[in-house]
């Protein structure tokens, strides 16, 4: 009974991590310049840098990079 749960975890593990590699790709390649202007023209090596995190952090940011998100509100006033 364990082994099924611990199955199902580590499988649910994969198709998170699998499904991250997959957006952040995406993100990379065409969402990249809808939330951050600053990131258009990045090299490959900044991209290199974001991957990890965009795999990890794929659900928060695939939503904003849909809609559009523009500039953070920190980016827009310095004062907050």
């Amino acid at each position: 009974m364990y082994d099924r749960i611990a199955e199902g975890i580590v499988l649910a593990a994969y198709g998170y991590v699998v499904l991250g590699i997959l957006a952040a790709l995406l993100f990379l390649v065409f969402g990249l310049e809808r939330i951050d202007s600053e990131g258009k023209g990045s090299g490959i090596g900044f991209r290199a840098i974001i991957f990890p995190g965009l795999v990890a952090l794929w659900p928060l940011l695939l939503p904003r990079a849909v809609r559009g998100g523009g500039e953070a509100p920190e980016q827009r006033d310095p004062h907050r």
